[in-house]
């Protein structure tokens, strides 16, 4: 028997606010491709896309959300489940040099990492699913070798466990990070910026829609008071 996803509980506001997130903003053009870096091309996301559709099982696509498609999706998703992967968590362990970060101030983004579980919430991708599917590719992989890969997990809801496609990071690629300790990653969320907003706010969006689907993160709990302490040092109030 499955054990139940547990429910939020109601706690103290998060330190991390709105006000200190807007100290970390400001407006940062888009460089455009990294230099030295391979992008992907139209067929290379249609090899993505063709192989996920061959390899899906049977039924409807199932994506599995724990990060910015909480709040942020690529093409049409309906529904909407919590879920528990089983030997994955969410981690901020790849370094990002564009959209929320730059050459000069390198970014951290999430992915799931090896190791524990991880809460999230289970979609179903709408059709026309092809169409919809590369729109997730093309927002979740830009370069290759690809650091956030997409592979299909085993999640656990409250009608039993099934499979969904979820990204989880290479830890072969250069840009993996590894375990960083919480005042190192919050030092580069409180710095960090690019052309889609800061590190701070994508932080600071991920828990409050974790928060609104009923789950909560103790690491990322933690990590928006280190963020929050970070911002008072090093960022004036306006």
């Amino acid at each position: 028997m499955n054990k139940p996803i547990s429910v939020v509980s109601r706690r103290t506001p998060m330190a991390l606010t709105e006000a200190l997130v807007a100290r970390t903003l400001r407006a940062v053009e888009d460089a455009g491709p990294t230099p030295g870096m391979v992008h992907m091309t139209d067929a290379d996301y249609a090899r993505f896309r063709d192989g996920i559709l061959a390899s899906a099982p049977a039924g409807p696509l199932r994506l599995f959300a724990y990060g910015s498609l909480l709040w942020k999706p690529a093409g049409e998703v309906r529904g909407g489940e919590r879920a528990v992967a089983r030997g994955w968590h969410r981690s901020f362990c790849f370094t990002v040099q564009r959209f929320r970060g730059t050459l000069e101030q390198p970014g951290l983004m999430m992915a799931l990492d090896r190791g524990g579980q991880c809460q999230g919430m289970v979609f179903e991708i709408a059709e026309p699913v092809a169409a919809n599917l590369e729109a997730l590719l093309r927002r979740e992989m830009t370069i290759l070798p690809a650091v956030n890969v997409p592979r299909w997990l085993r999640v656990g809801t409250e009608g039993g466990m099934g499979q969904a496609l979820g990204f989880v990071v290479d830890p072969a690629n250069p840009r993996y990070a590894g375990k960083l300790d919480k005042p190192a990653v919050a030092a580069t969320l409180a710095r960090a910026v690019g052309h889609w907003g800061s590190g701070a706010e994508y932080l600071f969006e991920t828990i409050r829609h974790l928060d609104a689907c009923g789950i909560r993160d103790r690491n990322l709990w933690q990590l928006q008071e280190l963020v929050a302490e970070e911002i008072g040092r090093t960022h004036a109030a306006v």
